[in-house]
């Protein structure tokens, strides 16, 4: 089988290894962001190296606003990958230093609006239950624990603008995540995204695929 590599991969080693990158000895780095839905593989970097992290909603132009404000020097989002040999030995001493971040996403087309709507404010309750946080889930040999449920909203740190409705968003204890993202709701149907990412740390289950991971 083919090695691949997530784009929430492979933008996680180019911020782990910018003292190597003779762009980055020569001007820095101002910071790092990611959109939302893109895997917390990035997190796991900026908190290990003392990076400042944006986590933007979809859409480059959050980014340009902040790389137009010299906040921001290296971002990505989640969509395509890469894959050989010599970048399978990569992210493996990467995973050995900062743990894998196993990233899936699911898309749903043509979905009917009023049904997708529907099951989106019917999330929305239960996630919202004050006795929702702290709740366990189990998946194969793993069990999450729920820290925080949300429906994500991002505030510009350069010109003050709010994005609300971005996206709900359940986060649990080890940084896993399970994104539940609504869009397209006009005579063609919705589309649901759902985006799957399961944090690793047992060097043991890092050689899974990212479905058997999660």
């Amino acid at each position: 089988m083919a090695f691949f590599v997530n784009p929430s991969d492979s933008v996680a080693v180019i911020a782990a290894n910018t003292t190597s990158i003779p762009y980055f000895q020569k001007t820095g780095v101002k910071g790092l962001a990611r959109s939302m839905p893109t895997s917390g593989a990035l997190d796991n970097v900026a908190k290990a190296l003392q990076m400042q992290l944006y986590e933007t909603p979809t859409g480059w132009k959050f980014f340009g606003n902040l790389m137009d404000a010299g906040k921001l020097s290296l971002c990505g989002e989640e969509s395509f990958g890469t894959g050989n040999r010599a970048v399978e030995d990569i992210m493996k001493d990467h995973w050995q230093k900062f743990g894998r971040n196993f990233f899936t996403r699911y898309d749903y087309e043509e979905v009917d609006s009023d049904a997708a709507n529907k099951m989106i404010t019917g999330l929305e309750t239960a996630m919202f239950d004050p006795s929702f946080v702290g709740k366990k889930f189990s998946s194969g040999d793993k069990t999450y624990d729920v820290a925080l449920s949300d429906n994500f909203a991002y505030t510009d740190p350069v010109d003050g603008s709010v994005s609300k409705n971005q996206g709900l968003r359940i986060i649990f204890s080890d940084g896993s995540r399970i994104i539940f993202r609504l869009s397209g709701t006009g005579s063609a149907g919705a589309t649901i995204r759902l985006y799957i990412d399961s944090y690793e740390k047992d060097p043991r289950r890092f050689t899974r695929t990212p479905r058997s991971g999660q």
